[in-house]
């Protein structure tokens, strides 16, 4: 699915709809993000979180591969929606699965898997901006997920054994504290940055320095090049510096970076200001996550499936914005939304930190 977000533009201009319209299927994304996190501790406590994990997977390609047979936006808007139910239920099962096989090494452990996670992200970019360029459709390049999810399952999936025990684990319910839902706003203004960034950015490129649209999305590889040189170095750079301060560092360096990239007029300059834009919002997601299982530790599974809530509302809401942004004020000018954003997120983790025992 990398390569979605970049290929926004491509869509709408085979649609031949607006802005707005076309910005519906990252609305439809953080609506799949919600009905997610919703559906997430029931899920675990019926099926476990590794089968909840295959559960996804099917549900991911079979929303896939709808995306791609059918052409109108009121089709492929609903077919997003079951594919980001499949990727949320993914991402929520293995984020807590791995923090606890893991235990003290979860940090590492999870940024590293969100490295390989965005060197297939890149993957999935450039085979979208390839096939853009030629008569081939670039929407088949969303088929590759099927047959790999299958051989995924054939040699790794199947023969995997879990000691998780699924009547063991109650299902959780209850209040959280004060603090994690602050921490709670902070990911939603993370995360709606993050998508305003993947959906538009190439849109921004295209407008600022000319290049057509399929060069446009194809130099938006720097973002998630960035995401995963930073998510896969970043758990052996700097391992034992505080959640914290790692969280306000990377904001920091995602906030001047972005900056870099709105004024730019050079592809060349574009390029490596979103680079440093992707390694800043790298680990944003794990360390903020991390945050918020270590503040409701006692509930993880309920902790997570907010979190995902969280994600969900961010995704539904700012790339519609900013499509509605670019249609009545130009891409350039609705794009000032984002640093506004990164800032608000700094505010509250630099005024919100975790406590000592929580470190």
């Amino acid at each position: 699915m990398g390569g979605f977000g970049p290929a926004l533009p491509l869509l709408q201009a085979d649609q031949g709809t607006s802005a707005a319209v076309a910005g519906l299927h990252g609305t439809a994304l953080g609506i799949a993000a919600i009905i997610a996190g919703y559906i997430n501790a029931p899920l675990v406590h019926r099926f476990g979180r590794y089968k909840s994990l295959w559960i996804g997977s099917v549900i991911f390609n079979l929303g896939a591969l709808a995306f791609v047979i059918f052409p109108s936006p009121w089709q492929t808007i609903p077919a997003i929606l079951i594919t980001g139910i499949g990727v949320s239920t993914i991402i929520n099962n293995a984020f807590v699965y791995l923090t606890e096989h893991y235990g003290e090494n979860a940090s590492s452990a999870v940024m590293q898997a969100n490295g390989v996670n965005s060197f297939l992200f890149l993957t999935g970019n450039f085979i979208i901006g390839t096939l853009a360029s030629t008569t081939i459709s670039w929407r088949l390049g969303l088929l590759l997920c099927i047959p790999f999810a299958i051989a995924l399952y054939y040699f790794l999936g199947r023969a995997h054994v879990t000691t998780q025990v699924v009547e063991d684990h109650a299902r959780q319910r209850g209040p959280l504290p004060v603090r994690y839902w602050l921490s709670w706003i902070a990911l939603f203004f993370s995360i709606a940055g993050e998508f305003a960034i993947q959906f538009w950015s190439a849109a921004l490129v295209r407008e600022r320095t000319g290049l057509s649209a399929a060069a446009s999305t194809t130099l938006v590889l720097a973002f998630p090049l960035g995401m995963a040189l930073g998510r896969w170095f970043g758990a052996t750079i700097a391992p034992r510096i505080g959640i914290d301060l790692r969280l306000r560092l990377v904001m920091i360096l995602q906030l001047v970076s972005f900056i870099g990239f709105w004024f730019s007029r050079s592809a060349i300059l574009s390029f490596l200001a979103l680079l440093l834009v992707g390694l800043g919002t790298s680990v944003q997601f794990a360390l903020s996550t991390l945050r918020m299982l270590k503040i409701g530790r006692e509930k993880p599974d309920l902790a997570m499936g907010l979190s995902s809530l969280s994600a969900g509302l961010a995704i539904a809401g700012s790339p519609l914005l900013l499509g509605i942004l670019a249609d009545q004020m130009g891409i350039v000018r609705g794009y000032l939304m984002v640093p506004i954003l990164f800032a608000a997120a700094l505010t509250i983790i630099t005024f919100v930190p975790l406590h000592e025992s929580e470190r």
